[in-house]
């Protein structure tokens, strides 16, 4: 089927752009979105007419999807699942997943705008691409952990490794201060020991 679009759709074509497109992607997708009409003389006719209106509505749809990206842009999600020790999940993340993460945290989203190719299937953290219009996205952090605490620690791997240094080094300190306190109370010992015996070398002399 030929259809004429009436936004830029990736891998397709640009406004305006006559396309070739399979049947059942031009009826489920392409025109109930409204993102292009059928290729006829009479919708030629009329998409010429409204190009103006058509332009018009694109832009203003770019600078509300450019507000929303602005927002979302950065965003960090935590999805919490079973996996091996690995990090193998049992079981995937989808972009249905992601979508509806994405969606507790305010922004309405749908599955299809979530640019993910395959499912996710391993922990860590995933930088995944939402379309929000055809000339506009945001990338939001997808943070896939077994628990809160994991999922902390793979956001702040920084504060861990600080927070290990500090805990080396209190230790250092710790076992510094026990040897010098070894030591002193050695070097007393010893010292006690030494008075002692003068006082018992100066006792004899005396007697």
């Amino acid at each position: 089927m030929e259809v004429i679009l009436l936004e830029r759709v990736e891998r397709l074509g640009q406004m305006g752009d006559v396309v070739k497109v399979k049947n059942g992607f031009a009826r489920n997708y392409l025109l109930p979105q409204k993102k292009a009409l059928r290729a006829t003389d009479a919708n030629r006719t009329i998409f010429e007419e409204q190009k103006a209106i058509h332009e018009a509505r694109n832009l203003e749809r770019a600078k509300e999807a450019e507000a929303v990206a602005e927002k979302l842009n950065g965003q960090s999600c935590v999805l919490l699942r079973q996996a091996a020790e690995s990090g193998q999940l049992y079981g995937s993340v989808t972009a249905r997943d992601v979508a509806d993460a994405v969606g507790e945290l305010g922004f309405k989203v749908q599955r299809g705008q979530v640019q993910l190719a395959t499912p996710i299937k391993e922990l860590g953290l995933h930088t995944v691409s939402v379309s929000l219009h055809p000339d506009v996205s945001a990338e939001v952090q997808i943070n896939i952990a077994r628990s809160e605490e994991e999922a902390r620690r793979q956001s702040e791997p920084d504060k861990d490794e600080a927070l290990a240094e500090a805990e080396a080094m209190f230790e250092t300190e710790e076992l510094a201060e026990q040897a010098a306190k070894t030591l002193t109370e050695e070097e007393s010992e010893s010292a006690s020991a030494a008075e002692e015996e003068v006082t018992e070398e100066a006792s004899d002399k005396t007697e």
